[in-house]
């Protein structure tokens, strides 16, 4: 079923996008050479529960963790890891969803360890322009194709990259995935028709190499590109409102102005 939000749902959606917000901007200083993956959870469960939140991954279809912390070729969900020492090179991923009073928000959010290379910023810079090209197209009257399509014909057609297909964006609120789906890839002027007060998703994970993926990792849930090449991802949640897209989960409000 899809729900469309009240002002006062909206409100506080938005108050739990900043907690989520916060916590990506202390990644910051946290994601460095030398610390393990878990660090990296244990940071962001703090901050979330310090912030009068609640870590909603935990739990979830049997999920332990509070957040998703994805390495380089690894995709989407996998552990954070004691023994997986981050070093100069790494491109990490990190996804968590925040309750805060029913209220749910939901990001994903790329960091480069150390030293970066061109290929690691073409791709992040890649990726983070497709979030907001979506985002473009999430207007009263356009349909769901349209934000596939706006992101599929960037990072496909004009950058040669792969534009994931198995995992896609989503509705969110009052639970954590609720309909319409929002995939990343699809044909302009096809699907549901965007409706003002709907709160979705759009977090395009996007390959140097294919869009190929697989998820038969011995832990259930780690899902890897298909040919080993690099993959990053960046979420925000939108709501759609008669003045444009909305973010609800920005971390930066000069840069994210026109959203807010």
């Amino acid at each position: 079923m899809i729900t469309l939000k009240s002002e006062r749902e909206i409100e506080e959606m938005r108050a739990s996008g900043a907690i989520i917000a916060g916590m990506h901007k202390g990644l910051r200083d946290i994601i460095k050479p030398g610390i393990s993956s878990w660090e990296i959870e244990t940071f962001s469960r703090k901050y979330i529960e310090s912030h009068g939140g609640v870590a909603e991954q935990i739990g979830f279809e049997g999920y332990k963790y509070a957040t998703c912390v994805s390495i380089n070729d690894e995709i989407c969900h996998a552990f954070p890891r004691k023994g997986l020492i981050l070093k100069d090179n790494d491109l990490v991923k990190v996804d968590t969803v925040v309750s805060l009073h029913g209220a749910m928000s939901d990001s994903c959010w790329s960091y480069v360890v150390g030293e970066s290379t061109p290929e690691i910023d073409k791709l992040m810079a890649v990726t983070h322009k497709a979030l907001y090209l979506g985002i473009d197209q999430a207007v009263i009257g356009n349909r769901i194709g349209d934000i596939g399509h706006a992101i599929q014909t960037y990072t496909e057609d004009q950058m040669g990259y792969g534009d994931v297909r198995e995992y896609v964006g989503h509705g969110i609120g009052p639970t954590m995935h609720e309909s319409p789906s929002v995939p990343h890839y699809g044909q302009a002027g096809k699907g549901l028709r965007l409706k003002e007060g709907m709160t979705i998703t759009i977090e395009p994970m996007i390959n140097i190499g294919g869009w190929e993926s697989e998820s038969d990792d011995p832990n259930g849930w780690t899902t890897r590109t298909a040919d080993g090449s690099l993959s990053c991802q960046y979420e925000h949640v939108i709501v759609i409102t008669k003045d444009g897209p909305k973010i609800l989960t920005s971390q930066d409000p000069e840069f994210d102005a026109k959203y807010l």
